[in-house]
């Protein structure tokens, strides 16, 4: 049994390591206050271009009248036998079940689609560590850059091949970085390499509205409504400490109202009017649709960066509380300890003056 020396020791040695737990969670707080305003302040452009589309669909020909086939190939759809799964994890740890939850939906959907041949794209260095031990490179895998000059024959070796790493694009992620992933997979879709891409990512809304989602981005079948493949709530014992979490880090648990700005985004060139369109239908698709995906790329990727800070603060919240557990039991333990000693030595008196 541990001594009052071992346990002074181990009181201290759990207070420096709450100290470093309470200093992570209010960074994570508010690293995770940022985050959520550059998603906000991203949702009102994603809802522009979506407008803009919607009301080009609406007024022009998307589809040859002789032939019946869609103008652009990204609004073609056909039999899937290879697809492309695009795996959003983080690039960092502490984050509790943020990053486990994540694969494991992406593992679902490859034992779901046993009959598919897939191709990963593997966004975050804890995705990449994870699908790494279990798949392997394909034989033409490229860089993140996905640079055109660099394509090689591909060879396949096995069902289920990672073609793409991005670790570290989290880190400082830009509308330019998400456009250079998003633009190699509209190229391998338009060139028939792949005949679907699935999104596997984190889903946030608000604090405590999050779920991980599986949403297929290509071919793109309707604008401006999510082709959700399928969905994962999170539990309620989840939302309720994250809420916690929150509310110890000063972080608010609404969602922020936009509901006034996503409504003037969504007018965002749609008046019944007549447009007078310079380019061709063709032409003006092969410009928007292709931005129309890195949106939806970069907004994805926005929000699992949101969800994973959220999950990081609320690693850290509950690492805190336990150190706290911890010191109250070690304290009760020395005192009792103390006590314990103290009264051995009034007996051990008591003892030896009746002895005299």
């Amino acid at each position: 049994m541990a001594n009052v020396l071992d346990l002074r020791r181990r009181i201290r040695s759990v207070k420096n390591t709450r100290q470093i737990t309470k200093a992570m969670k209010m960074v994570a707080a508010a690293k995770l206050r940022r985050s959520q305003e550059r998603a906000f302040a991203a949702r009102p452009y994603a809802r522009m271009i979506m407008s803009v589309l919607v009301s080009l669909v609406r007024r022009v020909d998307i589809y040859d009248p002789d032939t019946g086939d869609a103008k652009h190939s990204l609004l073609i759809a056909r039999e899937e036998k290879r697809v492309t799964l695009v795996v959003v994890t983080g690039d960092k740890g502490f984050a509790g079940p943020f990053n486990a939850n994540v694969l494991k939906a992406a593992h679902k959907f490859i034992e779901e689609h046993a009959n598919l041949e897939i191709d990963l794209e593997i966004v975050g260095r804890k995705g990449i560590g994870v699908l790494r031990r279990s798949y392997g490179l394909a034989s033409s895998a490229e860089d993140a850059q996905h640079s055109s000059q660099s394509r090689q024959a591909r060879t396949r070796k096995a069902r289920v091949e990672i073609t793409g790493e991005h670790g570290g694009l989290l880190d400082k992620l830009s509308f330019e970085k998400a456009s250079d992933l998003s633009n190699w997979l509209v190229e391998r879709y338009a060139s028939e390499e792949t005949d679907a891409v699935y999104l596997v990512f984190n889903e946030f809304q608000s604090v405590i509205s999050q779920r991980i989602v599986v949403e297929r981005i290509l071919p793109i079948l309707e604008v401006g409504k999510p082709d959700i493949a399928g969905a994962t709530e999170l539990e309620k014992e989840q939302i309720e400490e994250i809420a916690r979490a929150a509310q110890s880090a000063g972080v608010s648990i609404k969602a922020e109202d936009t509901r006034q700005a996503d409504e003037e985004a969504s007018k965002f060139g749609t008046a019944e009017v007549d447009y007078i369109y310079e380019e061709s239908p063709s032409e003006l698709l092969g410009a928007l649709l292709p931005r129309y995906v890195a949106t939806q790329l970069y907004h994805a990727m926005l929000e699992s960066v949101a969800a994973e800070h959220a999950a990081r603060m609320t690693a850290m919240d509950a690492a805190t509380n336990n150190a706290s557990d911890m010191i109250d039991a070690y304290t009760l333990t020395m005192n009792r300890l103390r006590q314990a000693a103290i009264t051995k030595e009034i007996i051990e008196i008591v003892s030896g003056a009746a002895a005299i």
